[in-house]
């Protein structure tokens, strides 16, 4: 079980982030993924830093356990060639404009007709149809039309993105999720279908907490920096060296901060004995607790906090975080082989089944590393 799309053979057209990740999601689950990319240059992620004697370790934390094949998809022998390639897969995915595909003779369209069990997923800003089917978007400009900018930050400031790009990661996530789930269709009824990932939607759909906020109040959600609308104590708390983090999401949890802060009559303040009043007064309460706070570094609170069983943790930078002993025991950080021989590190599949993780079978490809391989010019041509 831990190859369970070993077998499954996926053509990847794509680009950057949002389909890369889809196809590495589906890779790390044992499917063979052919990356079919532009002979000069390929992904434009190749191209981004840190740069390790000449290959990008951001291509390379979202390419691994991939083929790489190059083509000219304007040239039309190329395109044959691909077609001959998704001849032989079970699922494309694709994150072009809208139309591309369908303008080079590989569409789902296309496909379908040659290949009626074919899973053919399209990753887009605004999805394949409607009147922004035709505009693009990179996360940022998704991350601003989805609502996303508006609650982010602290209130009064300026427009801010999360710092790790959501919408090109939550459409991956989503379109490598429904690619299996079609998967399962195929096997019960022999019939393909075409995907449609919106960017857009998928970020929409992630931010139900907030949708359903506004649904039920008509009242658009607020900037609230790390706190939360309808949970108090729950945010991050300044102690006297720095901040952590602390969540007490329920009354049982209150009771045990009070006593960790050595405060019981704060059990019986009118303003805090539910979360929704606390919540309503949780500027007030951030500011007695920070009072309080302000006499101990943050690594004693955080250590009262996890005795007394408070969700808590320290507020960490990339680098304190995967050294974490938990990051260390789940095996999470895996050596990592570049093409050119430098060994590097990087995040590898966080899923066990039967308590193992999904192993790193190829390291990320050499741009068209595998054509003499995978593709035979003389055989199609002819």
């Amino acid at each position: 079980m831990d190859q369970p799309l070993k077998g499954i053979r996926v053509i990847e057209f794509c680009n950057v982030a949002a389909g890369p990740f889809c196809g590495m999601l589906l890779a790390d689950m044992g499917a063979d993924v052919i990356k079919v990319e532009h002979p000069q240059g390929g992904d434009t992620l190749r191209a981004w830093p840190p740069i390790s004697d000449g290959f990008s370790e951001n291509f390379a934390s979202l390419n691994r356990n991939k083929r790489s094949v190059t083509l000219d998809l304007k040239n039309r022998e190329d395109v044959q060639q691909a077609r001959a390639l998704i001849s032989t897969a079970d699922v494309v995915v694709e994150n072009n404009r809208p139309g591309v595909m369908d303008r080079l003779g590989l569409g789902y369209e296309a496909i379908r007709a040659a290949c009626p069990s074919i899973v053919y997923c399209s990753i887009s800003a605004y999805g394949q149809t409607g009147p922004r089917s035709q505009e693009g978007g990179f996360d940022l400009t998704v991350q601003a039309m989805s609502g996303i900018m508006s609650i982010t930050g602290e209130p009064g400031s300026a427009p801010v993105k999360c710092g790790v790009p959501l919408a090109d990661f939550s459409a991956g996530l989503y379109a490598a999720f429904s690619v299996v789930s079609a998967l399962r269709g195929v096997a019960q009824t022999g019939e393909g279908t075409h995907i449609d990932v919106p960017m857009l939607g998928a970020t929409l759909a992630i931010s139900a907490l907030q949708t359903s906020e506004y649904f039920g109040t008509g009242r658009d959600p607020q900037k609230l920096g790390s706190a939360h609308p309808r949970n108090a104590p729950y945010q991050a708390f300044k102690a006297r060296d720095t901040y952590f983090g602390m969540a007490a999401g329920n009354n049982a949890l209150w009771k045990s901060v009070c006593k960790v802060i050595e405060r019981p009559e704060f059990e019986l303040d009118e303003r805090y004995t539910s979360t929704t009043l606390r919540a309503q007064h949780q500027v007030d309460l951030r500011n007695t607790l920070e009072a309080i706070f302000a006499k101990q570094d943050a690594e004693y609170w955080i250590s009262r906090f996890r005795d007394a069983g408070v969700p808590c943790a320290p507020v960490n930078t990339y680098s304190q975080v995967l050294k974490d002993v938990q990051v260390d025991h789940m095996q999470w950080v895996q050596t990592l082989e570049l093409p050119n021989g430098v060994r590097t590190k990087t995040f590898a599949s966080p899923i066990k089944f039967s308590g193992r993780t999904a192993e790193i079978r190829l390291r990320p490809p050499a741009l068209g590393e595998h054509n003499a391989e995978l593709l035979n010019k003389s055989e199609i041509e002819a």
